[in-house]
């Protein structure tokens, strides 16, 4: 990296020198830097909006860089280790859906690591692709997802030769991420493509401590959400190209027809002052979050209620440190219930499934939020054992129900939006045997349990309704709430 460089921030520059000029809008939007905000919303918005600007001379344009965006997003590229980068205002979604709709032609067969998040799945309906879902190596004492190891791709292609790369999820929505290098190189042998939804890991690379980054393995394509661990605003990612097997041209033209032609500058400006205080001061802000966390452990060594789950390093798997797989060793609080008695202590987690609770740290944690943890923690655990609840019992599913690598199937875009196929809803007690005809999101996090077109089998009936039990939510068709699957009339 130029560190001189770096230490400039220039689309956020030129937004803040605009806002000092005193220039008059004639143009979008409407509230006019905020000058047209309702009373109630001026304290909280106004200073933001002052930025909320369009596509005006000195301010460039996202879908034709040449000045400001362009620079902020050649130090981007720079600052990540990508020869080319991308600034997203739709989140990791769109750069999911981008580097799928770069890469496969309709009809063209894609690898991809099962527990993808739904934005694949939907990239995948859009580019009228097949997919060929490969099963991730699982932890059966945590039930944590540890990627997809090199032996089942090897066997995948074996198998469907004629397939374009791989698209799999590094890290874990849980932090466990696994050394992408051996994948880098068999797809590459073969003139393959790897793509990674590298969402939670936009702070691999920046400390020994944490793992490093998929483009430092080799990646082709890999898509970061800047601000689910880093500081940019909601929906702020980048996506990151290096090499000359992904075609740069495709994923400009993806771009520009699935983000807004009106793209928000606040969001703009946050990736470029996020990437400033990463390439500046990256290590630092990672290692005094870490000294947070070891408070953290040092409580958890302190008690035996609490325990929390990592990687398991026999399966291949790093576990990033600023994620805390939190559950109760004593079974008597699942993690939905224990996620609720955090939220009625002013502790909100990122997650929670039937045995855990996801503690998601970042740049801004504090050794004071630590603290509160702690002490909502410690409330917790004596009124609980003051009340001698039972243990709930805690599903897991059976990751054997799964081919390692499945059959090919196509996501049908037109059915999936309109329905056309004839399909039956039926009580969940009763779904075994038949073919989803919806998929089955769990949310958080997002990832599908089943795709549409799947049979369902008796595990997975079974631990469907297990979920419902223990109160988990769903996307799309709510499975807990009604307690039917829409599936199939065969």
């Amino acid at each position: 990296m130029q560190p001189n460089l770096q230490l400039g921030a220039p689309l956020l520059e030129k937004l803040t020198a605009h806002q000092r000029s005193g220039a008059r809008s004639f143009h979008v939007p409407g509230h006019k830097s905020g000058a047209g905000l309702d009373p109630a919303a001026v304290d909280y918005y106004k200073d933001v909006l002052s930025l909320d600007l369009t596509e005006i001379p000195g301010l460039d344009d996202l879908h034709h860089p040449e000045e400001a965006i362009q620079e902020a997003q050649r130090l981007a590229a720079e600052c990540f280790g990508a020869e080319e980068t991308f600034f997203l205002i739709g989140g990791s979604t769109v750069g999911n859906m981008a580097m799928i709709a770069a890469s496969c032609r309709k009809g063209d067969l894609l690898l991809v690591q099962r527990d993808a998040h739904k934005s694949v799945l939907h990239g995948l309906m859009l580019a009228g692709a097949r997919a060929v879902f490969l099963t991730p190596l699982w932890d059966e004492e945590t039930g944590l997802s540890h990627g997809v190891h090199p032996d089942t791709v090897e066997a995948a292609l074996e198998r469907y030769p004629e397939a374009k790369g791989l698209l799999i999820t590094n890290p874990s929505y849980y932090g466990v991420s696994r050394d992408l290098t051996p994948l880098a190189e068999l797809l590459h042998e073969q003139g393959k493509l790897l793509l990674v939804d590298e969402a939670h890991g936009a702070h691999f690379g920046f400390h020994e401590q944490v793992p490093s980054s998929a483009l430092a393995a080799g990646a082709d394509a890999v898509v970061q959400s800047s601000h689910k661990m880093l500081t940019a605003m909601t929906m702020g990612a980048m996506l990151h190209l290096q090499g000359s097997r992904i075609r740069r041209d495709a994923v400009r033209r993806a771009l520009a027809m699935l983000q807004s032609s009106s793209p928000s500058y606040p969001i703009l400006g946050s990736l470029d002052w996020t990437r400033r205080l990463m390439a500046v001061s990256g290590r630092e802000r990672i290692e005094a979050v870490l000294q947070a966390a070891g408070q953290f452990s040092t409580y958890l060594k302190s008690q035996e209620r609490w325990t929390v789950s990592r990687a398991n390093p026999a399966l291949g798997g790093h576990q990033d440190p600023l994620k805390l797989v939190l559950s109760d060793s004593t079974g008597s609080l699942g993690g939905f219930q224990l996620k609720e008695l955090l939220e009625g202590r002013g502790v909100y987690a990122e997650l929670a499934d039937p045995r855990h609770v996801l503690l998601a740290l970042g740049l801004g944690t504090t050794q004071e939020d630590i603290t509160a943890l702690i002490t909502a923690l410690k409330n917790i655990a004596v009124e609980e054992h003051e009340s001698g609840r039972p243990p709930i019992g805690q599903p897991i599913p059976e990751r054997t129900e799964w081919d390692v690598v499945s059959e090919p199937i196509s996501l049908d875009w037109e059915n999936a939006l309109h329905g056309d196929k004839a399909h039956l809803i039926i009580p969940l007690s009763a779904c075994a045997g038949y073919r989803v005809a919806q998929m089955i999101v769990p949310y958080p996090p997002g990832i599908p349990f089943l795709y549409p077109g799947e049979r369902i089998t008796i595990e997975q009936q079974t631990y469907l309704v297990e979920l419902a039990r223990v109160g988990c939510r769903f996307h799309g068709h709510d499975v807990a709430a009604t307690g039917t699957v829409p599936v199939w009339d065969e």
